[in-house]
């Protein structure tokens, strides 16, 4: 897991994002998953006060809380990322990308798995709330704004409150004009 490799992934999905350099330097959720990723360590060596600490100081400077305990895979890319809760038990796949306000929520204050867990290639519209222990299948999309409580099938196209699972269309661009 390198900085190029996420400074690259944005840079794919950002058609905003002139240089490589550009993107080092202001994209905040490219800051908060690099500081997340030392505080997860810390977080697994047992250091959690530090952890935590560290975690609230990214919080403060990018305006993007991830709890040093989720665990976090490649090429997570957190586009205008001000508002996005990531809790500790949380899950999230390779090649994820969320918009802003997005949050991957509890349902319980008990010590179990209590955060959603997300697949790979997931998209996360702005907004977007997953609450509990739920799974949402790899190369999904959640609506901006869906409210997610159940489980999801790979490929599924999560819209509504609470959100229901659809096969997503063939030809994305189609996605928002069928019958919902």
């Amino acid at each position: 897991m390198g900085v190029r490799e996420d400074i690259a992934a944005a840079r794919r999905r950002d058609p905003a994002a002139r240089s490589a350099f550009e993107v080092w330097l202001t994209y905040s959720g490219l800051h908060a998953v690099w500081g997340h990723r030392l505080a997860h360590r810390l977080w697994r060596a047992r250091l959690r006060l530090l952890a935590r600490v560290l975690a609230q100081a990214v919080r403060f400077l990018t305006g993007i809380e991830i709890h040093p305990g989720a665990t976090i895979g490649r090429r997570l890319f957190i586009d205008h990322g001000m508002g996005v809760v990531i809790g500790e038990t949380a899950v999230v796949g390779d090649d994820v990308m969320m918009y802003h306000g997005v949050t991957l929520g509890g349902t319980t204050s008990s010590p179990v798995k209590r955060h959603p867990t997300v697949g790979d290639r997931v998209v996360i519209g702005a907004g977007a709330t997953l609450l509990g222990d739920i799974t949402i299948g790899a190369d999904s999309v959640v609506g901006a704004g869906a409210v997610v409580i159940r489980d999801a099938p790979p490929g599924s196209l999560l819209v509504g409150v609470p959100a229901r699972a659809r096969p997503q269309p063939r030809d994305y661009s189609q996605a928002f004009f069928f019958d919902i």
